[in-house]
């Protein structure tokens, strides 16, 4: 039987799901895109009618919600019959999009942790503060939630799973790497959301080494690494999501994350933290009029999906993963490399939107082939590896691997 698919959100991330579930409509039934602004909804399905993306005649409709609001979401679930949630608007949606889905049985998806819009960084455990607490919520109800089902989280967690199922004996570490060498041409810009962007790098940087938490202020750890296509690359230390979840499901005692980052965003950054701009407090102008510093900026720079165009370069996202194979050290890079501008060419969006959207797509494929319908909340390291990695080879997202013979395309 066909699900229908509501997809929540309507930025650029949203318009790569909407492209994709659009390509595979003979998979799924009715498709749904909702935001609060209906106009960008519409814009979403514009262009996807404008590719002819639609693999076979079928439903796209778009609606206007309050995603903020549970019931008024459940209500949206019930009127489109939707029995697939993709939700991947703000993270600040998370719980409300996932207390719909558990009220009315719908399936859930998302791509990152939820977040409390009064709460910057919030220190470890990530998952365990929020999505884990409805964990048996989810059970007694019969309702599927894939959490962190983007690239990373989501990719790279199915990566180390495949690393540990197929590779090693003990993994001792991992290294989560994650660089875009693309280029937008504006002189300064984030590549999503950026009161998300900044949010999640001006608080403490937590690792997990040693078995233990481990704090560092943001830009004081860099290393360069050497990647297949984009080079060597500078990455910085900094805290996410799947750290969280990958060393506590896999029993990793070493996980890392690390994440390209130019000389001018880190300029810019600073002088903008040092100001005070990147405050979430509101603050009031000599004229009395109170603003919140980090909405200002984000409404002065470009929207991320308008960068997609001009977007050049690839990216390189991976684990590096060290550990034991029959009695010996062993250390492999699974990875995939991402063209910004076949990303616009296909969907419209540029490549950090799609390496985000279509492992989401993937996840709603195989909940609706009945793979990954597990009718419990899971992550994806808690989930088969190989049908999901199938399933992104098809998808466009192929996974590579280098090791001790080298650098090669993995078919599954």
């Amino acid at each position: 039987m066909k699900r229908n698919v509501l997809i929540v959100g309507a930025g650029g991330v949203a318009q790569v799901v909407a492209h994709k579930c659009a390509q595979n409509n003979d998979l799924f039934g009715d498709l749904h895109i909702a935001s609060r602004t209906l106009s960008k909804c519409k814009m979403i399905i514009d262009s996807v009618n404008d590719k002819d993306a639609m693999k076979t005649p079928g439903v796209f409709e778009a609606h206007q919600v309050d995603a903020m609001d549970s019931g008024a979401v459940a209500e949206l679930i019930r009127s489109t019959d939707a029995t697939i949630v993709i939700n991947v608007g703000s993270a600040f949606l998370n719980m409300t999009v996932m207390t719909a889905c558990i009220e009315t049985g719908a399936a859930y998806i998302d791509t990152a942790i939820h977040e409390d819009p009064a709460k910057i960084c919030e220190t470890p455990p990530w998952y365990a503060n929020y999505e884990w607490k409805r964990r048996e919520e989810c059970e007694k109800a019969g309702v599927t939630a894939i959490l962190g089902a983007g690239f990373d989280p989501g990719v790279v967690n199915a990566y180390a799973k495949l690393a540990a199922d197929e590779y090693f004996d003990r993994i001792d570490e991992i290294d989560i790497i994650d660089i875009n060498a693309g280029s937008h041409g504006q002189w300064f810009a984030t590549n999503f959301d950026p009161e998300i962007n900044f949010r999640e790098f001006t608080g403490e940087v937590w690792s997990w080494q040693g078995s233990k938490w481990v704090s560092n202020k943001m830009f004081e750890i860099g290393k360069d690494w050497d990647l297949p296509v984009v080079g060597t690359q500078r990455a910085y230390m900094t805290g996410h999501d799947e750290v969280h979840s990958i060393s506590q499901n896999l029993d990793v005692p070493n996980v890392r994350f690390w994440m390209g980052f130019g000389e001018r965003y880190i300029t810019v950054f600073t002088v903008l933290k040092n100001l005070g701009l990147l405050s979430e407090k509101p603050v009031v102008t000599a004229e009395g009029v109170e603003v919140v510093p980090l909405k200002v900026v984000k409404a002065l720079l470009p929207d991320p999906a308008s960068l997609a165009p001009e977007y050049t370069g690839k990216t390189c996202i991976g684990d590096i993963v060290k550990g034991e194979w029959q009695g010996a050290a062993r250390e492999v890079f699974i990875y995939n490399v991402a063209d910004h501008a076949d990303a616009y060419a296909e969907v419209g969006s540029q490549g950090i939107s799609y390496t985000a959207g279509v492992p989401a797509v993937a996840a709603a494929m195989l909940i609706a082939t009945g793979e990954w319908d597990v009718k419990k909340m899971a992550n994806i390291e808690e989930l088969p590896p190989k049908p999901f990695l199938k399933q992104l080879d098809t998808l466009g997202l192929p996974t590579h691997i280098r090791d001790e013979k080298g650098d090669r395309l993995l078919s599954f």
